[in-house]
């Protein structure tokens, strides 16, 4: 059988209650290996042995989760003006409640398992309502994903997967672990549960900083005497809020969904890939109803070789087992291929023989963008018989590297002759105003001699000559006449070293050349043919450069 179904209910029951394994009883060599059997562990709990055909259930004494979770709190209560608000608030939008409420019916069971196991308040299970209304898709204007909502770079630091297949900071199992593990060490750090929440939401750097400051004060460094943003202001009374709605719905005329107490999902690995619509299919689910417990899979195929973790009704797990004994066809119908050059959509696709559309939508390439030498992309598999899984390799380090679509280009440098608009400027160098105003980082309209300007233009394209001025410059002193030029200056072309302050300048040159113009009809007199046959001392060719 091509996936592995396991039962370690009860031995993982007998486990907790010994204490189980913890973080530090793992070899701190390999973070990620540490993480992945940690949350092995924990989704074990959940997993069932369908081929014995039989369900381990959980006995408690609570026959509803609500009553479970009540009985796990352990923070003090907090009672402010701002707890009432937020209570009035939910209160006040009975559908938006009952919307979470339903959401987290599916996930909140493994969650008050993990912090009982971990001996940790059970309000804490009621955060993801605070954090993302239960919603494990949800992503905020600051990319913090998933309902515990990670900002990348916390995630990388708790051993989130974060890659072109999978993005575990929507995953259940894992988000739940590294968020559990982050409250503990920001509680290990304050020693108070209100301040490791505030520095979950806010920082740990902040609320050091912020508690500093008060000590330097003589002021008292509770959560309530620290100054902090009103979002964090809000957090903890948000979750107070929510508290004191599950200890008394009616208080507020609301009705919380009964949730049974025993696990909603089971665990499936499977060590071959298969699209998500076929084990969508498989399963007897559609595939929203699959991705809402697996949504961390960004492609829409999961690969055998990353050890994936399935999660699935309990229900639905046998169909999954049954549908799979006698399912025929082709469990992947996605490979990978990888350029070699950079390269349109438009251009790989006529390539290999895709549909273009097709290898936009499934890659998610905006329009506009061509990909970088070494990109891997979800290609169909081809008719060729070849049903080769995509290899660990491809797994941990394919990479989709994107750029706009438009042509290589090189800065340049111009001295601007005379006084003339911004529009006429661009015309003349086949550029926007709006691209040449941002280049140089002005707003206005017209540009004044003798003024440099920054371009940015095709490679191999000519440029032409910036004109020259209105009025021919006399040279009084030397009694001739000057045309001034301006070249064209490529900012790779020439620059030098300044070493007395450690830069490199690139040199914009004003060429002056004399030019001879043709004496006028009117004979000069002697003396103005003396001064003119004798140079005036100290008159020479200017140049005159730039820094």
């Amino acid at each position: 059988m091509r996936f592995i179904l396991s039962a370690l209910l009860v031995l993982m029951l007998a486990a907790c209650a010994s204490g189980g394994p913890t973080a530090n009883s793992l070899s701190p060599a390999d973070p990620q290996a540490r993480a992945d059997a940690i949350r092995k562990t924990s989704a074990a709990k959940e997993t069932i042995n369908v081929d014995k055909g039989s369900v381990d259930q959980l006995t408690s004494p609570d026959a509803d989760l609500w009553a479970r979770i009540r009985r796990g709190f352990q923070m003090p209560d907090l009672q402010s003006d701002l707890v009432d608000m937020n209570a009035q608030w939910y209160a006040q939008r009975p559908d938006y409640v009952a919307r979470m409420t339903e959401r987290s019916q599916k996930y909140l069971y493994h969650i008050v398992e993990e912090l009982e196991a971990r001996h940790m308040p059970t309000e804490l299970a009621l955060l993801p309502f605070i954090e993302s209304a239960y919603n494990p898709q949800a992503l905020s204007v600051a990319k913090a994903a998933g309902m515990w909502q990670f900002v990348p770079g916390t995630g990388r630091t708790y051993n989130l997967k974060q890659n072109m297949w999978q993005d575990e900071r929507r995953d259940v199992l894992a988000s739940t672990s590294a968020a559990l593990d982050y409250l503990t060490r920001l509680h290990d750090m304050f020693g108070d549960w209100y301040l490791a929440l505030a520095a979950y939401n806010w920082g740990e750097g902040n609320v050091q900083r912020a508690i500093a400051r008060n000590q330097a004060a003589g002021l008292p460094t509770d959560y309530a005497s620290l100054r902090m943003p009103n979002e964090t202001r809000n957090y903890v009374p948000k979750l107070q809020a929510v508290k004191n709605i599950v200890m008394n719905p009616q208080q507020y005329g609301l009705v919380l969904q009964s949730i049974p107490n025993h696990p909603y999902f089971v665990t499936v690995t499977t060590s071959h890939d298969i699209d998500v619509d076929v084990a969508a299919k498989l399963a007897n689910m559609t595939p929203d109803e699959f991705r809402s417990l697996n949504p961390s899979f960004k492609k829409p195929i999961i690969l055998g070789s990353s050890d994936p973790q399935i999660l699935l009704p309990f229900d639905n797990a046998g169909a999954f087992e049954r549908n799979l004994k006698s399912y025929s066809g082709q469990l992947s119908s996605w490979t990978t291929y990888t350029t070699d050059s950079r390269a349109t959509p438009a251009a790989i696709a006529q390539k290999i023989g895709v549909d273009a559309d097709t290898l936009m939508s499934v890659n998610k390439i905006p329009a506009g963008m061509r990909l970088k030498a070494g990109s891997t992309l979800v290609v169909p598999r081809t008719d060729d018989g070849d049903d080769e899984d995509i290899s660990a390799d491809v797994a941990e380090s394919a990479v989709l590297a994107m750029e706009p679509d438009v042509p290589d280009t090189r800065k340049m440098l111009i001295r601007v002759r005379r006084k003339q608009s911004m529009e006429t400027v661009a015309g003349r160098y086949g550029v926007s105003v709006g691209q040449l105003k941002a280049w140089n980082k002005t707003r206005r309209d017209a540009v004044s001699p003798g003024q440099v300007l920054v371009l940015h233009v095709p490679v191999g394209k000519a440029m032409p000559s910036e004109p020259g001025p209105e009025k021919l410059a006399t040279n009084v002193s030397g009694g001739g006449v000057q045309r001034i030029g301006t070249r064209v200056a490529d900012t790779g072309s020439k620059s030098r070293y300044d070493k007395k302050h450690g830069r490199a300048h690139t040199e914009v040159v004003k060429v002056s050349e004399p030019v001879k113009e043709k004496a006028s009809s009117a004979a000069p007199s002697k003396a103005s043919k003396g001064a003119a046959s004798r140079p005036k001392a100290g008159t020479q060719t200017q140049k005159q450069k730039s820094k």
